[in-house]
C-alpha cells in the first residue's frame, strides 16, 4: 500500500514492482495467509497469489489514460474525466513512465503462472497478464498468450476460469466469435465484452440478452473478476453501448432500464445510456428520434419517485440537455 496507495504511482513503484517480479517463483511465496483487511475475508490464499494481484494493480494504474478509446468503455468512465485530469508534476510523469516501462519485464514474469495447478494463482496471473498485455508495446506476446489461455477453456474448468479467459482473449482483441455460441451465458457474455469482434451483431444480441435479466447476470461472479469491480452488469452495458453503432440498437434495454427507476444506478447505468443516445450532444434544431423521445420520457416519468432527472444533472448537461424535469418534459 506505501507504494501503491489507492492506484497512485509514485517513483519508487517501479522498482518495488521488479522486485515482486524477481521473486514469484521463491519458494516462501508458497505460504498460505489469511486477509489482513476486515474486508479481505476470502479463503487463505498464498502469497504467490497475493503478490501477482498487486503487480496486476501497478499495470492497471501504469495504464491508466494511455488508451481514451478503451477507457471510454471501463464501467467508471465519465465525459468529464477526460476534462478534469490535472497536469501531473514531474516525479508523477517520471513514476508514470517507469512503471511503463517495466511492463515487458513484469509480464515475463507472470506469463508461466498463467498455467500454475493452484487456480487461485492462475486467476490472479490472468489478472495481471489483462492489463500488462493490453499495453501497445506488448501486442507480440498476445498470441503466446492466447495460445496458453485457450487450452484452459475445456469442460474440467469451471464457470469463473473460462469466464476469465474469454474475457481477457476479448481485451487483447483476439478473435472470440466461436465462444459467442458457449454452452455457458457467463462465457458468451464474456467473450462479447470486446472491444472489438468479428461478429459484432452477435456479440451484441448476447450483451443486450443478459441486460435483460440484471439479476442473474449480477449473480455469475458474486466475487467480481479480476480488474472488474462494481456489479458485473455495469461492465455489460458500457461494453453495449459502445458496440452499438446507434443508440436504436440498444434503446429498448436501455429504455427498460431506466424506468425500472430505483432499480437504475446514475452513474454507471441511466448517465451512460443518456449520454450515449446524445452523442454529438442535443441539438434543438433537430427533432428527437423516437429512441431519444422514449428514453426522455422515462426519465421524466419515474423522475419524482426516484429523483431520476435531478441525481443525473452532470450527466444531462454532459448531453447537452437541461437538468430539471420541467425543461425535459417541455422537449417532449
Amino acid at each position: 500500500m506505501a507504494v501503491l496507495h489507492q492506484g497512485s504511482l509514485y517513483t519508487v513503484t517501479a522498482p518495488a514492482a521488479l522486485f515482486v517480479a524477481a521473486v514469484l517463483d521463491h519458494p516462501m511465496c508458497l505460504a498460505e495467509h489469511e486477509g489482513y483487511f476486515p474486508w479481505d475475508d476470502g479463503a487463505p490464499r498464498s502469497l504467490r497469489a497475493a503478490l501477482l494481484m498487486w503487480v496486476g494493480q501497478v499495470a492497471e494504474s501504469a495504464a491508466y489514460g494511455e488508451d481514451p478509446a478503451r477507457a471510454r468503455i471501463d464501467w467508471q468512465w465519465a465525459p468529464w474525466d477526460d476534462t478534469m485530469r490535472r497536469e501531473r508534476d514531474p516525479d508523477e510523469l517520471a513514476a508514470l513512465h517507469a512503471c511503463r516501462d517495466v511492463r515487458p519485464a513484469l509480464y515475463d514474469a507472470v506469463e508461466p503462472f498463467l498455467t500454475s495447478p493452484d487456480p487461485h494463482v492462475r486467476e490472479a496471473a490472468l489478472g495481471a497478464a489483462v492489463p500488462l498485455l493490453s499495453a501497445p508495446g506488448l501486442t507480440d506476446r498476445v498470441p503466446r498468450a492466447g495460445a496458453l489461455l485457450r487450452d484452459r477453456l475445456g469442460a474440467e474448468a469451471g464457470r469463473r476460469e473460462r469466464a476469465g479467459v474469454a474475457r481477457a482473449l476479448g481485451a487483447w482483441g483476439m478473435d472470440t466469435t466461436d465462444l459467442l455460441a458457449d454452452s455457458d451465458p457467463a462465457v458468451r457474455v464474456c467473450a462479447a465484452l470486446g472491444p472489438t469482434h468479428v461478429d459484432r451483431p452477435r456479440a451484441l444480441a448476447v450483451l443486450l440478452d443478459a441486460l435483460r435479466d440484471p439479476r442473474t447476470t449480477d449473480g455469475w461472479f458474486p466475487d467480481p473478476l479480476p480488474g472488474l469491480d462494481g456489479w458485473f452488469r455495469f461492465t455489460v452495458l458500457r461494453s453495449a453501448l459502445a458496440l452499438a453503432e446507434s443508440f436504436e440498437e440498444v434503446a429498448a434495454v436501455a429504455v427498460a432500464i431506466v424506468a425500472a427507476g430505483g432499480a437504475s444506478i446514475t452513474d454507471h447505468e441511466r448517465g451512460p445510456i443518456l449520454f450515449r443516445a446524445f452523442p454529438g450532444g442535443y441539438d434543438p434544431a433537430r427533432l428527437l428520434t423516437s429512441a431519444q423521445h422514449d428514453l426522455l420520457r422515462a426519465f421524466v416519468d419515474t423522475d419524482e419517485s426516484t429523483g431520476c432527472i435531478g441525481r443525473n444533472a452532470l450527466w444531462f448537461r454532459a448531453a447537452g440537455l437541461p437538468d430539471d424535469r420541467d425543461a425535459i418534459a417541455a422537449l417532449l
